[in-house]
């Protein structure tokens, strides 16, 4: 993608410098050495375009979480890596790189079902108790192939018994999920009723991931503020290819949640709401068994910093830190905590030279001990029983 350009620009600047030519002098030499290195400009990709910042600010980086901290939503399997390898290849080093920045324990969300959830429990939760909390799926293609939700459910059960955390859905469910007919199956889809009455009856905590950020179900045009993003991956780009819209599946989800009164919900990603906090607010304020957590979305909260701060501190025992880092990046999870923690303003939200989600800066919400430890720790504790044990 190149930056703007009308098609007689290079014309233009062209027949301008030959005249400067012609009529000689320092200024004329001046101005046409200026003109081309706006004609360079112009041809720059907006790829490689990367500016830096000229503001002097007060700049605050913590190795540390400043109370002892819970990441409640992370990938440390091999699912996300088709089988292929473990997103923490070194365990030893990933427990190292936990104790120098204060983390006492990850949720791993890549479970699965089966032997792959049986490796992930060898190799974190059994290996190393209370460092670890693994969540189970569910494989959704029992309801298109006659197995129906009795055989969730009883994967469910099978996952319970052999120590799985809690129950991760994938943002599958409500994209992609169909049944037997071919039609698509909603979070809220009364058939999967047992299904979530059995996860509370277990005490298993349902983290969902509905839906995925608001631009993404926006054209992918000049108007979209993740078009570098989308352009990049543009299989994550939603508009036009008949899935439900993104207050539907919002919709969608918050009808589950007040169906299930007896199930702890935890809506992934600020309940796929981050772009709209007081919505977030809302579903929070209106259903006690719904948490969310903050996997993410650090670039969408340190853009609004105050409204995030206020949610944050209203809804302190029920909003999860979770880095979702993909194999506890030190890099990003150190960034979470100046988010967090610090009052620094304009500073970047990824280590990468061009921002991946967006073209701008964030600014550290400044929380006090208290709702952090609340943030960090408390909610998780309180919401994912394994991790109270």
């Amino acid at each position: 993608m190149h930056a703007a350009r009308g098609p007689s620009d290079d014309s233009g600047a062209t027949a301008a410098l030959r005249g400067l030519l012609r009529r000689g002098g320092g200024r004329a030499l001046r101005t046409a050495a200026s003109l081309r290195a706006r004609a360079r400009l112009a041809a720059v990709p907006l790829d490689r375009y990367a500016p830096r910042s000229a503001l002097r600010l007060p700049e605050h980086h913590p190795q540390r979480a400043a109370v002892a901290a819970v990441d409640a939503h992370n990938h440390l399997g091999t699912w996300l890596n088709d089988g292929a390898a473990w997103m923490a290849p070194d365990v030893r080093a990933l427990l190292d790189t936990m104790d120098a920045t204060g983390v006492e324990a990850v949720v791993n969300l890549d479970g699965r079902w089966g032997a792959e959830l049986e490796a992930n429990l060898d190799r974190y939760d059994r290996a190393h108790p209370g460092r670890f909390a693994t969540f189970c799926h569910v494989d959704w293609a029992a309801l298109s192939d006659g197995r129906g939700v009795p055989a969730l459910v009883a994967q469910l059960e099978a996952a319970a018994a052999a120590g799985a955390a809690g129950l991760k859905v994938w943002k599958d469910l409500g994209l992609r999920v169909r049944d037997g007919s071919g039609r698509l199956v909603l979070p809220d889809d009364e058939r999967l009723a047992p299904l979530w009455r059995r996860a509370g009856e277990l005490g298993l905590p349902a983290v969902v991931h509905v839906a995925d950020p608001l631009t993404f179900f926006a054209p992918v045009d000049r108007h979209n503020e993740r078009l570098e993003e989308l352009l990049a991956h543009p299989d994550w780009a939603l508009h036009g290819r008949g899935v439900p819209a993104h207050d539907v599946l919002l919709r969608s989800f918050a009808s589950l949640v007040a169906a299930h009164p007896g199930t702890r919900f935890v809506g992934a990603h600020v309940a796929s709401s981050a772009e709209d906090l007081a919505a977030a607010g809302a579903l929070l304020d209106a259903h006690p068994n719904l948490a969310v957590d903050l996997s993410g979305r650090a670039a969408e909260l340190g853009r609004q910093p105050r409204a995030a701060a206020d949610l944050l501190r209203r809804h302190a025992g029920r909003v999860l830190w979770g880095s979702d880092s993909f194999g506890f990046d030190e890099a990003e999870v150190r960034t979470w905590f100046r988010l967090l923690e610090t009052a620094d303003e304009h500073f970047p939200y990824s280590t990468s030279p061009v921002p991946p989600q967006g073209r701008w800066a964030v600014s550290g919400l400044a929380l006090e001990d208290a709702v952090l430890e609340q943030v960090y720790r408390g909610a998780a504790r309180s919401w994912i029983p394994a991790l109270a044990r």
